[in-house]
């Protein structure tokens, strides 16, 4: 497999088996981490396991844009090509926190930094066409809502509540972008990866947290979570799919409020409002 493939949250759970089973179909990974002991040791399990030293960790906290944008600005000197970008990395938050740039955490992970850091490299992908991206969203975003006037949810905060919302924000923003998009030769889908068992649920609390570590035996391995996102990455069946919504490799149905299209233009102009100029 000739190709350059960029994983963010790339050092455990579904971001480190997708990077694991690109690497082992001879792909260049780029392993976007956060923390330089654990990015680190996961790249030299993955190189060790499938005998592929083309794996590159970068580091970046994603809850920052300056960060977002100097990694995106790294990949765009070290790499003439970028032929699939997977956004993985994501934060559930049980408490309202806020990041350096003064927005709410889980807004900022997981809806805002996929915003960015694909504006950020879409020129890198339209030059390395056919390209492909890859959004890890969630079932959870059918629990969700956009709430545009308060959309950091600073009256109103939930774990729950930031988390459906943030996942409701990738499938539209998939679909948004998908439609602007048509014709260029980047595709853009996005996955529900299924109930899976890793550490990113660890911090919850409450009856949340209880239900969750409760059914966490009965959940998917992280690997079996990345089968569809490997899957939207590098099967030829999938060429030239766009803008679609999938879980163990079908196209499954989303929210009714992620087809509505005033909803995408509304998303779309706050996420460049949130995101101009940082």
């Amino acid at each position: 497999m000739e190709k350059i493939c960029l994983v963010t949250g790339a050092n455990s759970g579904i971001g480190k088996a997708t990077a694991t089973a690109l690497a082992d179909k001879g792909a260049t990974v780029i392993m976007v981490c956060r923390d330089i002991r654990k990015g680190e040791a996961a790249r030299a399990e993955i190189c060790r396991k499938t005998e592929n030293e083309r794996v590159h960790l970068l580091i970046a906290d994603l809850s920052q844009q300056r960060e977002i944008k100097r990694v995106a600005g790294e990949v765009r000197a070290e790499y003439p090509k970028l032929h699939v970008l997977i956004n993985n990395a994501g934060a559930w938050n049980s408490d309202r926190l806020m990041t350096a740039d003064g927005f709410e955490t889980t807004w900022a992970v997981n809806h805002l930094a996929y915003f960015l850091l694909t504006m950020e490299l879409l020129d890198l992908l339209k030059a390395s066409i056919p390209a492909r991206i890859v959004n890890l969203a969630s079932d959870w975003h059918k629990l969700g809502h956009i709430d545009f006037d308060d959309p950091q949810l600073e009256h109103s905060y939930g774990g729950s509540k930031a988390y459906g919302q943030s996942k409701l924000a990738n499938v539209i923003f998939t679909y948004e972008l998908a439609r602007r998009l048509q014709g260029t030769g980047i595709t853009v889908n996005c996955v529900h990866p299924g109930g899976v068992n890793t550490n990113f649920f660890t911090g919850l609390k409450g009856l949340t947290g209880f239900v969750t570590r409760l059914n966490r035996p009965l959940m998917r391995s992280p690997e079996k979570g990345a089968e569809t996102v490997v899957w939207l990455a590098t099967s030829p069946e999938i060429e030239g799919i766009s803008g679609k919504y999938f879980f163990d490799c079908h196209e499954i149905k989303s929210s009714r409020e992620s087809y509505d299209p005033e909803v995408a233009r509304k998303l779309w102009e706050i996420s460049e409002r949130m995101t101009n100029g940082r």
